[in-house]
């Protein structure tokens, strides 16, 4: 089988072929064209020499010419490995040496990056030469064989280039399915395609699925994504909490352009009951809640629509199994925290040269995500936070994620999040940080209270310190570090 040929070959265009696949600016592409396209780019990478199982790296924004390029690479039997172009240098380094490339191609707003030892070509060039390429037949590959990686960053740590095979492609959009999107409809992803959720949701589900992709190629922001959603009136739309967030900062006139969507899906960061009220009596939509992780690529659980309060993540989707265990291996009393353990069809094969954390990850078919889940009497699963986020203060356990909930019902508070720091005696105790709608110590001083109320002493927050913003990673992780690193400047002058 090949990936590219279940979403391009003769079956899927005799379904969908005359359909529009891809619109990016004023540039729409049917499934025919772009099927036509890929075709001709595996040409163009088999003459460049690209062997089977061989890597290349895409520096390059959302585009049609992205899609044909990672679909053509694994067309042709190679590795897709699409680069976030807002790594760190080091980061970014380790990501081009950890995947051993054999060719890249770039975008030129990101020409000046360096690729040392690599065969590097523009992407225009690449393209251009496509053009005039031969089309060759799609390299049939085992279902279990490398098709693309993934890197994963969280707030730590090197980036782990995650192997997705082609047997994963089979189960593409099962989150589509669940809230009745698909065949001749717009989907709009905020997520750029070099993250999992983005390229599923994005681009890859919709091509699956007969719908069609907007693609926007710059990072979103308020005015774009009213401008796209204006624009092209897609039935549903995926982003994350902070930009609805910043949607609902802007003035109600301005959201009249989503009042015709569908589906409001959100991911990647934690939802809240204060988003999905204000999001609701701001558009009229309910904000479903999605969950996935880049190891097993394709959504694992959402919320049925009619069901989402903020705090319920959901349930697993088709063919997804989910079990929660203690450190034990055993499965928690009722009502009680435990690991989530998943298997998924489009279940990574473990980390590129990392057999350790694989060995300890995945087992007997299960990934272990290390994210602490409760299951509710109605059978709907809901996060808690992160098992190694687990912290003991005066002897008790205490999630930091709980004060973070509270602070966001604030209506000062815009986003929260909580970190141990060590106190003057060697301790840890909870710092909170929050970022502020309007007025930093409104929110600050909100944020205290409301600790204090609805938290038991052991609970509450040692210091609480209004931010401008959360430090974030390149994918977009509060990085935690940097603000644990900011009170101890304060209480200690550390550097």
């Amino acid at each position: 089988m090949n990936g590219a040929e279940l979403l391009l070959g003769p079956k899927a265009l005799a379904r969908h072929g005359t359909r529009t696949a891809l619109i990016c600016g004023d540039e729409a592409v049917t499934f025919a064209e772009l099927g036509e396209r890929v075709a001709r780019a595996s040409g163009a990478f088999v003459a460049l020499g690209l062997r089977p199982g061989e890597r290349v790296l895409l520096l390059m924004r959302d585009s049609p010419g992205f899609a044909v390029a990672w679909l053509a690479a694994l067309r042709a039997g190679g590795v897709a490995v699409a680069l976030n172009n807002k790594l760190s240098d080091a980061e970014f380094d380790h990501v081009v040496a950890d995947s051993r490339p054999r060719l890249a191609l770039v975008d030129e707003a990101f020409a000046q990056r360096g690729l040392t030892g690599v065969e590097a070509l523009p992407a225009a060039a690449f393209a251009e030469r496509a053009r005039s390429a031969a089309a060759v037949a799609p390299f049939d590959v085992p279902s279990e064989a490398p098709a693309f990686m993934l890197y994963s960053s969280g707030t730590t740590g090197r980036p782990k280039g995650i192997v997705h095979a082609h047997r994963g492609f089979a189960v593409l959009g099962l989150a589509f399915r669940s809230i009745g999107v698909g065949e001749g409809e717009r989907v709009l992803s905020t997520a750029k395609c070099f993250f999992a959720y983005g390229l599923e949701h994005g681009l890859l589900a919709p091509l699956a699925l007969g719908a069609t992709a907007v693609l926007h190629p710059g990072w979103p922001d308020a005015d774009s994504v009213i401008e796209l959603a204006r624009r092209h009136r897609p039935a549903a739309m995926f982003s994350v909490p902070t930009l609805y967030r910043r949607l609902l900062a802007e003035p109600r006139a301005r959201l009249a352009p989503f009042a015709g969507i569908r589906r409001f899906v959100s991911a990647g960061e934690r939802l809240s009951r204060q988003l999905v009220g204000q999001w609701r009596n701001a558009v009229g939509g309910e904000l479903l809640n999605l969950y996935g992780m880049s190891e097993t690529f394709c959504a694992c659980m959402m919320t049925p629509p009619g069901s989402s309060d903020g705090l319920r993540t959901g349930t697993p989707l088709e063919g997804v199994r989910v079990e929660l265990r203690e450190a034990n291996g055993r499965a928690p009393a009722a009502d009680e925290p435990g690991v989530l353990w998943v298997q998924h069809p489009a279940q990574a094969s473990g980390y590129a040269n990392l057999p350790r954390e694989t060995e300890a990850q995945f087992r007997d078919g299960w990934f272990c995500s290390r994210d602490l889940f409760v299951r509710d009497p109605e059978g709907h699963y809901i996060h808690q936070g992160r098992s190694d986020e687990l912290l003991k203060i005066a002897g008790q356990w205490v999630q930091p994620g709980e004060l973070e909930a509270v602070a966001v019902l604030e209506a000062a508070v815009a986003e929260a999040a909580c970190v141990p720091v060590p106190d003057g005696d060697g301790l840890e105790r909870l710092a909170l940080f929050v970022t502020a709608k309007t007025d930093a110590a409104a929110a600050q001083r909100a944020a205290q209270e409301a600790c204090e109320r609805m938290l038991p002493r052991h609970k509450r927050p040692k210091w609480v310190r209004a931010v401008d913003e959360l430090p974030r990673t390149a994918t977009g992780k509060v990085q935690r570090f940097k603000l644990r690193e900011i009170l101890e400047r304060e209480l200690f002058g550390r550097d």
